[in-house]
């Protein structure tokens, strides 16, 4: 037993001196307490960047199929009343929605922008306790309603009850609605009335669509439009203006959920117009982004980029109408972001190195110092006895 523990004994890399044979100098002392606190902050700092998190950034083909996309917009035309604004929105796959109202919400505003009225898109209540029937009588009672299409008909028992279905069904036969004023369904709605309070007032329109993961746009314009022949066609109703401004306020524009350390190029963009009847086209190209945080939780969302381009329509027609379009496009090539922490025994072999490499260094120099002192020292003793 003890001829092992003299072996162990001959295996210590750091023996013993005794205490009779140190030497301490002012020197040593002023060199340990300037890498005392070198060490401090070195082990500070180190101790600062295994708390914060590390993001690895990673370039991937995007092979998803079959997704969908969501937008979600905060727009603001401070020359546009919502009853006349409408959205549209179409893709390369032939997929086309024209005057979206589902999840959005229009906010009428003074030309102050306080907000007068908001409420999801549509029109108002009835006004007419009777409405007048296709035949051209008033409804009675116990009687259905079906109100007249005004020759757009596309069957006997085609019914437009709605001043939105009449104006539908003038739509898709490709005819203007010229009269509708003169529209029971309209009067009895309160569009017209409707139409004419907001005038002088614009509007805020927000909410999100949902879209097919390809190529294509959306648009704000006055008025509705409606395809006709493979052209899309703007609806200029007869209690609408000649000229408008599309002057305008992005106050968000998101291609999916928000992420940390994202940025949105269009948020709080604002364009004012002075010249009438522009389009304004923003073309943008969406990166696929997958996020995952230290936690593993995993966010698929978008980054984009965009320009923009201005051009101005001296008069409304086919294909050229005013408005706000963004045209948009899917990148090949998706983002993957992954934030991690430094390892505990990264850390640690850090602090080792950093204890380590400062007590030899500091070790080096008081050496120096030490030796260089006793060669001066012996040389000064040599002259005296000279």
């Amino acid at each position: 037993m003890d001829a092992m523990i003299q072996k162990l004994r001959n295996f210590d890399a750091y023996p013993k001196i005794n205490e009779d044979f140190y030497s301490r100098t002012l020197s040593g002392g002023v060199i340990t307490l300037v890498s005392s606190l070198v060490m401090f902050f070195l082990f500070i700092s180190e101790f600062r960047l295994y708390l914060h998190t590390v993001t690895e950034t990673k370039l991937l083909v995007d092979t998803a199929r079959g997704e969908t996309l969501r937008i979600n917009f905060d727009v603001t035309f401070p020359a546009i009343p919502c009853s006349l604004l409408s959205l549209d929105a179409m893709d390369i796959s032939g997929e086309k929605h024209f005057d979206i109202r589902h999840d959005i919400t229009k906010k009428r505003i003074n030309a102050h922008g306080h907000v007068i009225e908001a409420k999801q898109s549509g029109i108002g209540a009835p006004t007419i306790e009777k409405p007048l029937q296709k035949h051209g009588a008033r409804l009675e009672h116990g009687e259905t309603y079906c109100g007249s299409c005004y020759g757009a008909d596309t069957a006997d028992d085609h019914c437009c009850n709605t001043c939105e279905e009449v104006q539908e069904a003038y739509r898709k036969k490709g005819w203007a609605l010229t009269n509708a004023d003169m529209l029971d369904q309209c009067k009895r709605e309160g569009f017209i009335q409707q139409v004419k309070e907001e005038v002088g007032e614009g509007c805020n329109i927000h909410g999100s669509l949902e879209v097919n993961k390809v190529a294509g746009n959306f648009h704000f314009i006055p008025g509705k439009s409606f395809h006709q022949s493979n052209i899309f066609i703007h609806d200029l109703l007869a209690f609408e203006k000649d000229s408008y401004n599309v002057s305008h306020s992005i106050n968000s524009l998101a291609f999916g959920d928000y992420f940390p350390g994202v940025v949105n190029p269009l948020d709080r963009v604002q364009w004012t117009h002075d010249s009438p009847n522009g389009m304004h086209q923003y073309f943008i190209k969406v990166v696929p982004t997958v996020y995952t945080n230290t936690r593993g939780h995993t966010i698929r969302s978008n980054q984009y980029s965009v320009t923009e381009h201005m051009r101005h329509v001296d008069f409304i027609r086919a294909n050229s109408f005013p408005g706000v379009f963004f045209f948009y496009e899917l990148s090949p090539i998706k983002v993957v972001y992954k934030e991690e922490h430094i390892s505990f025994l990264h850390f640690l072999t850090n602090i080792c190195a950093v204890i380590g490499g400062i007590f030899t260094v500091a070790g080096i120099v008081d050496s120096f110092v030490y030796h260089g002192k006793k060669a001066i020292k012996k040389k000064v003793e040599i002259g005296k006895f000279r």
